[in-house]
C-alpha cells in the first residue's frame, strides 16, 4: 500500500505542469513575437544601422535605430450640457 501511494505521488508530481522543453519553446515564440511587434527581424547579425533589441533564440532581434513607439491618439468628441438658459458645447477627451 505504501509503495502504491509513493508511486501515485511520483506520477502526479511529474505529470503536473508543462515540461521544460515546452516552456523553452513558448519563451522562444514569445521572444520572436515581441521582436516582430517592434518591427524587428531575427537575423544572424545586425547591421550598423540596427541595434539588438533582445535575442529570439540564439540570434539577435535587430531593430532599425530610428524606430519610435507608436503614440496613442486621444479621441475627442463633443457633448452638450443643457442648462436652464442655453446649450453649451464642451469638448471631452476620452
Amino acid at each position: 500500500m505504501k509503495i502504491l501511494c509513493i508511486f501515485l505521488t511520483f506520477v502526479f508530481t511529474v505529470s503536473c505542469g508543462p515540461s521544460v522543453s515546452q516552456k523553452k519553446t513558448e519563451e522562444d515564440v514569445d521572444r520572436k513575437r515581441e521582436c516582430y511587434l517592434v518591427r524587428g527581424a531575427c537575423k544572424t547579425s545586425c547591421n550598423s544601422w540596427e541595434y539588438i533589441y533582445n535575442y529570439c533564440n540564439t540570434e539577435p532581434c535587430c531593430v532599425v535605430r530610428d524606430y519610435q513607439k507608436p503614440v496613442t491618439k486621444h479621441i475627442t468628441t463633443s457633448s452638450y450640457r443643457v442648462n436652464d438658459k442655453s446649450t453649451i458645447p464642451h469638448k471631452i477627451k476620452l
